[in-house]
């Protein structure tokens, strides 16, 4: 092989392992019972992965993880202190080491700029940002152990840009890919794999708090296939649907009058 053809192979190799066997992978979802979470430990469960889950409601998950052949159950609430890191101990001391972490939990309120209160600030960082880089910091002792393992983190495309209504959630999310990406600068050479998983409008009971019409509305069996696909690949960011997600992106490279307007005009706010 020639030093360029060389280069090129690396230029283009994915950024992660790509995951396709799951017999037996151990996998931890936190915010599996309901929408995506729920749906992709269904999927995983039928692939023959080894689950356990979490989420603050118990009866909810314990729903869940009879669903998926007796996943094991770790009830508990991100954003919480010390929660995260108990049921991590349980798992180690149930597995003794753990392949993949999901980090899925995350809360959703619709708002307008004036109607922004400290207590939505507070309550959606703490879990869709802080709750997550809390277990993210709980698990990483674990896995840089190990010298392997990987990461993923649920953000948004409601990160990529402001959108109305996203007030809070919007940013809370853009901070998960920043985090996402800085993680992946870090733990990449040192064998931890990081995922971005960014999905656009998926059913679930948080969207359905939204009163407009959502483009490219998914299920949460569709996402989840998605997601499957994209542990396939390798792919550090994993964005759905994509004939939604590209343009998302698309409109960044705009200039902000331009974007302001055709957000305007598209939603209609």
């Amino acid at each position: 092989m020639s030093s360029e053809s060389g280069r090129l192979r690396r230029l283009f190799a994915p950024l992660n392992t790509p995951i396709c066997d799951w017999a037996g992978r151990r996998v931890w979802i936190v915010g599996a019972s309901s929408g995506i979470g729920e749906a992709l430990a269904l999927e995983l469960s039928r692939r023959g992965a080894r689950l356990a889950l979490s989420a603050r409601s118990a009866e909810r998950l314990e729903a869940a993880c009879t669903a998926c052949g007796g996943a094991l159950a770790l009830p508990m609430d991100l954003s919480r202190d010390g929660e995260i890191e108990q049921a991590r101990d349980q798992l180690l001391a149930a597995w003794g080491g753990i392949d993949l972490v999901v980090f899925n939990a995350g809360t959703y309120r619709p708002l307008r700029a004036w109607e922004l209160t400290a207590e939505a600030v507070r309550e959606t960082l703490a879990t869709n940002l802080i709750g997550t880089m809390s277990g993210t910091a709980a698990v990483l002792q674990t896995l840089l152990e190990q010298g392997h393992g990987a990461i993923a983190l649920v953000g948004s495309v409601a990160g990529y840009g402001g959108l109305p209504k996203a007030t809070v959630y919007g940013p809370s999310k853009a901070a998960l890919i920043n985090f996402a990406e800085v993680l992946h600068l870090d733990l990449a050479p040192r064998g931890i794999d990081v995922f971005l998983i960014n999905p656009g409008f998926v059913a679930t009971p948080l969207t359905a708090q939204n009163d407009f019409t959502m483009p490219a509305l998914l299920t949460p069996a569709q996402a989840a296939d998605a997601i499957v696909d994209g542990f396939a690949s390798g792919a550090f960011e994993i964005h759905f649907p994509k004939r939604f997600t590209r343009v998302l992106k698309l409109l960044q490279w705009l200039p902000r009058r331009v974007y302001f307007a055709l957000i305007r005009r598209a939603t209609g706010l």
